[in-house]
């Protein structure tokens, strides 16, 4: 299993910048990839961001809505990822939620964990 407590979240105001946080704990020695999606009211779930958990693999995926504005990263040694978003405008606004990806062997697919969310609201 994996948990992942995210924190960062709040009121910004347009142009304004926020950091997320999402901790890592559990059986983090299995993970494949690390991740933030969102969810706007009345909209589906979209990947922002995703990175490689470990290792020497180069994965890093942005989706172009947020390029140029925001930025992932990890620090192995805190098991934490982070989101640095910039520029924020109010479409931004939305339920940012942590990923992890974890390949099973047994089923032969991912298993993906999820944290409970925080809130982004961008305003005047």
């Amino acid at each position: 299993q994996v948990q992942l407590v995210e924190s960062g979240g709040g009121l910004v105001q347009p142009g304004g910048s926020l950091r997320l946080s999402c901790a890592a704990s559990g059986s983090i020695f299995a993970i494949n990839a690390m991740g933030w999606y969102r969810q706007a009211p009345g909209k589906q779930r979209e990947l922002v961001a995703a990175i490689a958990a470990g290792g020497s693999s180069n994965y890093l995926e942005l989706a172009d809505s947020v390029k140029g504005r925001f930025t992932i990263s990890r620090d192995n040694a805190k098991n934490t990822v982070y989101l640095q978003m910039n520029s924020l405008k109010p479409e931004d606004t939305a339920v940012y939620y942590c990923n992890a990806d974890r390949w099973d062997s047994v089923t032969m697919s991912f298993i993906h964990y999820w944290g409970q969310g925080t809130q982004v609201t961008v305003s005047s």
